[in-house]
């Protein structure tokens, strides 16, 4: 059983589609694996009955014998990250005010998911509401790292990065505001993508301001990751800002030779990173000289203060009013951490000129990104400032000497990419000389998530990784 839960998720699907494996045989395999392993780690919450799950797999496997195939992910368990709409099944956010909230419905990604064929089996844990990059919170405590159980497994898709490398998650949906891909992908050593703005349409109340998250796709290898993306992308008319249907699937043999690769750094200094943390993510450049491509540092040639305080504004002005019901009700309000709170009152605190002129440096940011895209194909960043840090904190305090002066400020390296709506793949960069693994973020040019997928699984190629997972 041990061996199924270790196949890729495009390798389990074949042998699921070919009948080499049964539906209920790599369930029964899921659950065992989940039941030694998730106790010690987390990751998978609001699990549902076994009998239940078994009983699905084997009307998936009739189903297949019938000649009913739905789609790649036929039989397959996959567990939603708990900020998505799964019907039926508790959606918390994270939060005690939301801690009985059971949806009749699917968010559309995940209609998307269970429509492919996958059966849903629970949530991936997040922190309250995603806000911050560590996954505790009051309903269902901490996700803890699997490289050292001590550890941070990152957020806010630190359950569904967790699941992955323990083997007890074939592949994962997450989401990503401020790096919520791209920073669990880096704690634990597996693939993140966040993809163009646009490219997965999401249900929401308020369907036009809101345009720096997105829903994404994370797993063990590129190939699965790109196999979810066409899944999860396309347009669909709830969503009025998704974009049209394109080709998504994978160039998987793109030779990157003379390839132009701009590495960003640490913007010339401007970002503090826990030592260790950089020199590792430089020297996976080499990763690409070894491809034939052309690597040349940039400097920022842009105001790095005046983009933090962009993003602070705007993200204060979109967490402030979509958290605004929950603030108004003071028992609900008492029930909110913290950093919510900050982040709500100062949004109350805008003016309308102030969020205007936020727009105005998000604007002269992408104006500036796409300049270096005329010269590069790619940028590269690192994708945290960090190690995986201790899972006890709520956030750290300072790097390197350098004080926090917010929650989320550790995490600063990751918004560039949002506030551009550029696809990001966050890859692996090696492990430290505490065996903690560190990642790099691969940056494409607007909407060039194919280019981007194409880039990173050429890095795969030349890498092994992927293929060092933690022992459990």
């Amino acid at each position: 059983m041990q061996d199924i839960t270790d196949l890729s998720a495009l390798a389990l699907s074949a042998a699921i589609a070919e009948r080499r494996l049964d539906c209920r045989t790599v369930m029964a395999a899921y659950l065992s694996r989940i039941e030694a392993v998730n106790p010690r780690i987390n990751a998978i919450v609001s699990l549902r009955p076994a009998e239940a799950l078994l009983a699905e797999a084997e009307e998936a496997e009739r189903a297949l014998a019938a000649g009913d195939y739905r789609g790649w992910l036929h039989g397959m368990p996959f567990a939603v990250k708990d900020l998505s709409e799964a019907r039926g099944i508790l959606c918390s956010f994270g939060s005690a005010n939301y801690a009985d909230f059971v949806p009749d419905y699917d968010d559309i990604h995940v209609e998307r998911i269970r429509a492919a064929g996958a059966i849903i089996i629970g949530k991936t844990n997040a922190p309250e509401m995603g806000l911050g990059s560590h996954s505790y919170n009051p309903v269902f405590g901490v996700t803890r790292n699997p490289y050292d159980t001590t550890k941070s497994a990152g957020g806010s898709s630190g359950g569904a990065a967790a699941g992955l490398a323990v083997r007890i998650l074939p592949v994962a949906d997450g989401s990503d505001m401020m790096g919520s891909l791209r920073n669990p992908a880096a704690f634990n050593n597996v693939v993140g993508f966040r993809p163009s703005f646009g490219r997965i349409p999401s249900l929401g109340s308020e369907l036009f301001l809101g345009q720096l998250a997105v829903n994404g796709p994370m797993g063990r290898s590129v190939a699965d990751v790109a196999a979810l993306l066409a899944t999860q992308a396309g347009h669909d008319p709830r969503d009025p800002l998704s974009l049209r249907d394109e080709d998504l699937s994978l160039d998987s043999g793109r030779d990157l030779s003379g390839a132009r690769i701009g590495w960003l750094g640490d913007f010339g200094g401007y970002l503090p990173f826990e030592p260790g943390v950089l020199e590792l993510c430089r020297a996976s450049l080499d990763v690409f000289r070894r491809l034939g491509c052309t690597v040349e540092d940039v400097p920022p040639g842009f105001d790095m203060a005046r983009l933090w305080q962009v993003w602070r504004t705007l993200r204060h002005f979109l967490v402030s009013g979509g958290q605004a019901a929950d603030y108004a009700d003071p028992e609900r309000r008492a029930r909110m951490k913290p950093e919510m709170i900050w982040e709500i009152e100062h949004g109350h605190d805008l003016t309308g000129a102030e969020i205007y002129a936020a727009s105005l440096g998000r604007s002269d940011w992408h104006r500036h990104v796409a300049g270096l895209f005329e010269t590069y194909d790619f940028l590269i960043l690192p994708a945290a400032q960090v190690f995986p840090f201790d899972a006890e904190l709520d956030w750290p305090k300072a790097i390197d000497g350098r004080t926090m002066d917010t929650y989320h400020r550790w995490m600063e390296v990751v918004i560039g990419p949002t506030l551009a709506g550029l696809p990001v793949a966050a890859m692996p960069a090696g492990f430290g000389a505490n065996g903690l693994p560190a990642g790099i973020q691969i940056i494409g040019r607007a909407r060039g998530d194919r280019d981007v997928l194409a880039a990173a699984a050429a890095y795969e190629r030349a890498t092994d990784w992927l293929a060092r997972y933690p022992e459990f």
